[in-house]
């Protein structure tokens, strides 16, 4: 049995006729009689009495009637889901974002999208960007930034953004007025980095290792603002990426960190061999487009 049986059914059972409902249909009466004697057999049950002028339906097919025509709406309505989606007037995407970075490029871009297609729905969820390739693979996220490197036997990336990571220090501190600074000479600083949820976090803890110490960290957070603010109130210093140490509105001296020189690369990532929504994968082409134009 298909679709096709029931629908050949609910117009023959409309018409009380072979030849109307084959005529409404534009296939032959012979067409829809032997449409209609397959799904007598294959259901064990006679949906019509032929032995009057007008077909006349059975108790059997009376019942049969119902659940087809509720087939054949749910399948009409599928269709037109479908319709939607293949033509993006509807969707959603969940989108993970770390908060350690400047979304304003972001936003515009979403902006954008939204514009084009004002009936998809977005889902924005904040978070470090452990969490984020968690949720990614764990499919609770569509797509989300990470730092890279990524796990790539698990994630399709697009590297978007690399830039160099700045000390962060209060106007008052000792290193304020020089232009760079090597990172072991940071060995006796307090630190306020992001929690451990943070990609960012290991990096700024391995460099350092790397060069000699382990930093001595005095607080940890998950949001820059907060972290500027403990800067100026000289609670301690940080490392921070370029365009986040712009966004402080706090009095504070950004100073380049060489030796090593600490970059970091950000990514969008959505997982490998999984099915992606039209929404989401018009949407993954449309800001790699947005991100690749300078």
């Amino acid at each position: 049995m298909d679709i096709h049986h029931l629908q050949y059914f609910i117009e023959v059972s409309r018409f009380n006729s072979f030849t109307k409902a084959a005529d409404h249909l534009y296939v032959t009466q012979p067409t829809i009689s032997k449409m209609i004697k397959n799904l007598e057999t294959e259901l064990g049950v006679e949906l019509f009495d032929r032995s009057h002028r007008k077909l006349v339906l059975t108790d059997a097919g009376r019942v049969i009637l119902e659940q087809a025509q509720i087939i054949d709406k749910a399948f009409k309505n599928l269709q037109t889901e479908l319709d939607d989606l293949l033509g993006l007037q509807k969707g959603h995407i969940r989108i993970g974002l770390p908060p350690i970075m400047d979304a304003d490029q972001f936003i515009r871009i979403l902006g954008d999208f939204h514009h084009k297609y004002p009936n998809i729905t977005f889902q924005l969820v904040e978070d470090g960007a452990k969490k984020i390739e968690e949720n990614v693979n764990q499919e609770e996220l569509d797509a989300g930034i990470t730092v890279m490197p990524t796990q790539e036997e698990h994630f399709h990336y697009f590297s978007f953004m690399k830039e160099e990571l700045k000390l962060v220090v209060p106007p008052t501190h000792r290193l304020a007025s020089r232009k760079q600074v090597k990172l072991e000479e940071l060995e006796d600083e307090q630190f306020i980095l992001f929690n451990k949820d943070f990609v960012i976090n290991d990096k700024i803890t391995t460099s350092c290792k790397e060069a000699g110490f382990i930093p001595k960290v005095v607080s940890e957070s998950s949001q820059w603002d907060f972290i500027g603010k403990m800067i100026a109130s000289n609670l301690g210093v940080s490392i921070l990426p370029y365009s986040v140490s712009q966004l402080l509105k706090e009095e504070v001296c950004v100073i380049k960190v060489v030796k090593p020189t600490i970059e970091w690369d950000l990514a969008l990532i959505w997982r490998k061999d999984h099915y992606l929504s039209y929404a989401t994968k018009e949407w993954l082409k449309f800001i790699q487009n947005a991100l690749a134009t300078p």
